[in-house]
């Protein structure tokens, strides 16, 4: 077993599956609560609670694990197989924090990140990331520069961006609410020089952008389908829905627009991956306690099982060597579990 400090918080290596689901355990208190395998963890594991049998989150042994904590609220999981690491942002604490999945060292990436928000890897296996206070989407390349490829839409600088996802034509789409200039806690308190918080697109050959969609309250989590014939979104304003669109990666434009899921209150969803057979896992939190966690839903939208933690859940990602380990940004911490599936996102 090997730990890795950072301040007061110590990071453990526990790897292990997990198995089938049943009705919840009592939340385990915050306090004193360890890294690796959470208190009363038994095989199967009932916090993976399923509700279908088409649900993916059931394999042999193992639990939730808590891998990683002492953050402040921790966002934008990037899995990196090639060096094989995670990624993620602890917004308030203003830095970018690595996780070597190999044995849980855990260390800075940047600091500051410019309260970094959504991380994501291209399909050169570069980091593209969203900054709440530099109000931009830029690129780590691979000699450690940064490269801006988007601050400004119309002459006027962006709210806050707050996800991106890359197509496989290298073309980037992100969100941009207003969450990181709504005070001094997650960004920097500033106007809005946007009309509309929107979703936006960058051209892969000459970096022009433009807007894809501008009737969103709080557009937050993106996510395409494996085909990228869809394109899932996240509202987190007053509708606290999911809707999906037809889109053509190429032309950036996007179509028929609807509601794909909207059970969530009275809590909410943030950040959502699918998997390689379209079913599509969102995290949930901010309301009833008994829901912090994942929620698993069929490519029609069904709810197919869930995955309980004991903190809100932010953002999710699949990683592993074979993406098959679902990793979850959850407040302060980093839980991890197995499932019976992979991502659908490459590299």
């Amino acid at each position: 077993m090997v730990a890795a400090t950072i301040g007061k918080a110590a990071v453990q290596s526990t790897e292990g599956p997990y198995g089938q689901t049943g009705d919840p355990l009592p939340l385990a208190p915050m306090e004193g609560l360890p890294l690796g395998p959470l208190p009363n963890s038994r095989y199967p594991d009932a916090r993976i609670e399923s509700l279908d049998r088409r649900f993916k989150g059931a394999v042999g042994t193992g639990t939730v694990e808590r891998v990683a904590t002492g953050f402040r609220w921790a966002e934008g999981p990037a899995y990196f197989r090639a060096g094989r690491y995670l990624l993620f942002s602890d917004i308030p604490n203003n830095r970018i924090m690595r996780l070597l999945t190999d044995d849980n060292h855990l260390s800075v990436f940047r600091s500051p990140s410019l309260n970094s928000n959504g991380n994501t890897v291209d399909r050169e296996g570069r980091l593209v990331t969203c900054e709440h206070s530099g109000r931009r989407v830029t690129r780590t390349e691979f000699d450690g520069t940064i490269t801006v490829l988007a601050e400004r839409y119309n002459s006027k600088r962006f709210n806050s961006p707050n996800d991106v996802v890359v197509a496989s034509n290298g073309s980037i789409w992100f969100s941009d609410p207003t969450y990181g200039i709504a005070g001094n806690y997650e960004g920097l308190a500033a106007e809005s020089e946007q009309d509309k918080q929107n979703v936006y697109r960058i051209d892969p050959q000459n970096g022009r952008v433009t807007v894809v969609i501008d009737d969103f309250a709080q557009p937050n989590g993106l996510c395409f389908s494996r085909d990228e014939n869809k394109l899932y979104i996240i509202d987190s304003g007053a509708p606290k829905h999911i809707r999906v669109f037809d889109v053509d990666t190429d032309r950036g434009t996007v179509a028929r627009g609807r509601v794909f899921a909207d059970h969530f209150l009275p809590g909410g969803t943030d950040g959502m991956r699918c998997d390689v057979e379209g079913n599509l896992w969102c995290s949930m939190g901010w309301g009833d306690a008994k829901e912090d966690g994942v929620r698993c839903l069929s490519a029609t939208g069904e709810l197919l099982g869930k995955i309980h933690l004991p903190e809100t859940c932010a953002n999710l990602v699949f990683g592993g060597p074979a993406r098959n380990r679902l990793f979850m940004c959850a407040s302060t911490s980093i839980y991890a579990c197995y499932v019976n599936t992979k991502g659908a996102a490459l590299p």
